[in-house]
């Protein structure tokens, strides 16, 4: 049997811990006797929030409960004990006639995203029953210090609502209230992917462990992917909106989500809980009995931190060592420190896999693959952190076979996509193998030759042979081999094993057999040198 390295990656993330929550509170002197909500921290010392405060005209919300003037955006400098000082209004652009509240803002204040009506370009857009929908736009600042290329987000739909942006730490993902197709309740919490290129994913519904039957609305994730919202869907609510959290890991809600407690929550309600990035106090919204008017802003500092059940989700992913191709398929057996087995997966279409497993606790995890060695390797879950282990293992003697006379490295046939040329997954494991060959006997002298099948035209063959082969001897050369070591040609279909020649009618399984790469021995005699 062919043994060849099996490595098991593996990526422990995430712990919370149960324990009584433990806040001050306090009403800051900003608020009016109108609605004041939704702080975003805006750089260092500013603050943002929305505010009806600046008479306008009067209408029902669909989102906001009470008639109230139009919602805006407006700033201020951070103080003391989170009061927010010298107000003014955020952006002449970003405002409008319309509602706008809750925005998000990436690290280098360049790009935000923010709520509004559906409104652009002078231009508003109503649902199918008539309503004007919250929906969730992005801005980006111009030369002139001015908010400039508003645009809805990709994912916004008339008949739908998007809105309460907010950012992870590293900003690749974007989290949001939606009642979109494919929502438990009548309000849920999505995330989306923020790709690389500016564009994004599709939204996600975070599940059940977050979302109810009712509404959840108010997102917020912290620095250690701790995500809070706000739901009146829970039987442990104290009133109206309740604030809840619950850890994301692997960007799932790995438990249910557990009530915040007094004084956060009240029999009104209570949304908007943010921290301030890297310290223990933050703000919140409410509309609870004794404020200064409807909704308004509370300050809190976190006397005891908030701890959550101690779970672990423990996420892999199972590759092949030289080459780290993904291996999907290989078997994953978890075992505790007493080696009793705990539970087993088969790695998914992604060479992925993953177990849920107590905090601060030993285990062994074991990997098993046909044709492979075995791989194993002992961890134990801590905090929240990324671990990589992994442990790589030889070839076995069985590492030539002679064909046609020749002695070649033992390997399966490499093959290529039709009119391909690229090293694909299944090849980059062959090559792989004759790599540990090469190394192993370092004075192996190799031709390598690239053939096709007879299909397309015989010039046309014999240029995506030499394409193919010069494609296999780069990745050796790129991958330590000396390039002295190894020649590559193609030979088009001058050498075919079948009868599948021009004219010749075959099936797609023996035109497969001709598009090969061999690695011949060109002085089989230090083999046994070594």
């Amino acid at each position: 049997m062919k043994k060849i390295t099996l490595i098991i990656l593996l990526f422990c993330a995430g712990f919370i811990n149960a324990q009584d929550v433990n806040y001050k509170i306090k009403n800051i002197s900003e608020n009016t006797k109108l609605s004041d909500f939704g702080v975003t921290y805006y750089g260092e010392n500013e603050a943002v929030f929305a505010s009806s405060r600046k008479d306008k005209s009067i209408r029902n919300r669909k989102w906001y409960l009470n008639k109230q003037p139009y919602l805006e955006l407006l700033k201020g400098t951070l103080g003391p004990d989170g009061e927010i000082n010298d107000v003014e209004r955020f952006s002449k652009t970003i405002n409008t006639k319309y509602h706008e509240s809750n925005a998000a803002f990436t690290k280098d204040l360049k790009t935000v995203y923010f709520s509004r009506d559906n409104y652009i370009n002078k231009k508003t857009s109503k649902d199918e029953e008539g309503w004007v929908l919250i929906q969730i736009y992005k801005a980006t600042i111009g030369d002139d210090g001015e908010w400039t290329n508003i645009k809805p987000m990709p994912f916004n739909s008339d008949n739908y609502q998007t809105g309460h942006p907010v950012l992870n730490k590293k900003e690749n993902k974007l989290y949001f209230t939606s009642d979109m197709p494919g929502s438990l309740g009548s309000t849920d919490i999505f995330v989306v992917d923020i790709n690389s290129d500016g564009t994004y994913g599709k939204p996600v519904n975070l599940g059940p462990n977050v979302n109810t039957r009712r509404s959840e609305r108010f997102p917020f994730i912290s620095d250690d992917n701790v995500l809070y919202f706000s739901s009146d869907g829970y039987i442990d609510g104290y009133g109206q909106l309740d604030v809840y959290a619950t850890k994301i890991v692997a960007g799932e809600a790995i438990e249910p989500a557990k009530n915040l407690g007094t004084p956060i929550n009240s029999r009104k309600d209570d949304f908007c809980f943010v921290y301030k990035s890297g310290e223990k106090w933050g703000h919140f919204s409410s509309n609870r009995e004794f404020g200064k008017g409807d909704d308004d802003i509370y300050y809190f500092e976190e006397l005891a931190p908030e701890e959550l059940d101690c779970n672990q989700l423990v996420e892999g992913v199972v590759r092949e060592k030289v080459t780290g191709a993904l291996l999907p398929g290989a078997l994953v057996v978890l075992y505790d420190k007493d080696g009793k087995k705990i539970e087993s997966v088969i790695a998914d279409k992604y060479a992925s896999f993953s177990f849920k497993l107590d905090c601060k606790t030993p285990y062994k995890v074991v990997g098993t693959k046909e044709n492979y060695d075995k791989d194993s390797e002992e961890f134990e879950t801590s905090d929240v952190r990324d671990l990589e282990l992994g442990i790589g293992l030889t070839l076995s003697p069985s590492e030539f076979i002679v064909v046609r006379g020749k002695l070649m490295v033992n390997i399966d046939p490499i093959y290529f996509d039709l009119d391909k040329s690229f090293i694909r997954p299944d090849a980059a494991i062959e090559l792989g193998k004759v790599l540990r060959v090469m190394t192993k006997y370092p004075k192996i002298k190799i031709a390598l030759g690239s053939h096709t099948d007879s299909r397309a035209s015989d010039k046309y063959n014999w240029d995506l042979s030499n394409r193919r082969a010069k494609s296999s001897l780069e990745w050796l050369i790129e991958n330590g081999i000396d390039s002295s070591r190894i020649t590559a040609e193609g030979y088009g279909e001058t050498k075919l094993v079948n009868k599948c020649s021009n004219g010749v009618r075959c099936s797609e399984e023996e035109h497969q057999l001709n598009r090969r790469t061999e690695f011949v021995i060109l002085n089989p005699e230090v083999v046994n040198e070594n």
